[in-house]
C-alpha cells in the first residue's frame, strides 16, 4: 500500500488573525510540522484555497454556510501557508477555488494543472491520511472526495481545527457514514 498525506488549507487567512480564522488554527498547523519531523508516508501534498473571483462564495453579508468574507484571494498573505506549518516535506501544492467554492482538494490542481487525484494515481497511492482546517468544510469535502474516489481515507481529527462543535459532529457523522476512518478528537473551540 502507498500512503498520502493530505494537508488541507494551512493558510493564514484560516488561522488566528486571518480572515476567516479557524480557532486553534495556528495550534494544528504546528502539530502537523512536529507530526511530519517523524512521518510514516510515501508522499505529502498540501491543498490551498487561492480564490481569484470565486463569485458568490465572497459575499459582503455572508451566511458562513456557502458565502464567506473575502479570505485567502491568490497571491495575498492571507493565501500564503501558516509559518507554524513546515512545508520542506510537501511534494506538491494543488490550489483550489480560483473561479468556484472550492472546498475539496480534489478541486486542486497543481502549477502544471494536473488535478490531486491524478497526481495521486500516479504514484500508486492508494491510502490517505487528511488533516488540515477546518475540519466541518474542507477536511470534510477533501476526505469525502478521497473516499468517493476508492482510496482508503483516514482523517487524524486531532491534526485538524473546527469551526463549531454543531457543525463539526455533523461532519464526522457524515464522515463515517461514508466509511471514512476517523481517529482521535478535533481541535474545537
Amino acid at each position: 500500500m502507498t500512503k498520502a498525506l493530505i494537508v488541507v488549507d494551512v493558510q493564514n487567512d484560516f488561522c488566528e488573525g486571518g480572515a476567516l480564522a479557524v480557532a486553534g488554527g495556528a495550534q494544528v498547523a504546528a502539530a502537523i510540522s512536529q507530526y511530519l519531523a517523524g512521518f510514516d508516508h510515501d508522499h505529502v501534498v498540501a491543498t490551498r484555497d487561492y480564490h481569484i473571483d470565486p463569485g458568490a462564495h465572497f459575499s459582503d453579508e455572508p451566511d458562513f454556510v456557502r458565502s464567506w468574507p473575502r479570505h485567502c484571494v491568490a497571491g495575498t498573505p492571507g493565501a500564503a501557508f501558516h509559518p507554524a506549518l513546515d512545508v520542506g516535506p510537501v511534494e506538491a501544492v494543488f490550489s483550489k477555488g480560483q473561479y468556484s467554492d472550492g472546498y475539496s482538494g480534489f478541486e486542486g490542481v497543481d502549477p502544471r494543472d494536473r488535478p490531486l487525484h491524478d497526481w495521486l494515481v500516479e504514484r500508486g497511492v492508494d491510502r490517505v491520511d487528511v488533516v488540515g482546517i477546518a475540519t466541518d468544510h474542507c477536511v470534510r469535502a477533501t476526505a469525502l472526495d478521497a473516499a468517493r474516489q476508492g482510496l482508503d481515507t483516514t482523517v487524524l481529527l486531532e491534526l485538524t481545527a473546527g469551526v463549531s462543535r454543531a457543525t463539526v459532529d455533523t461532519a464526522l457523522a457524515e464522515l463515517d457514514a461514508a466509511g471514512v476512518n476517523l481517529i482521535g478528537e478535533p481541535v474545537v473551540r
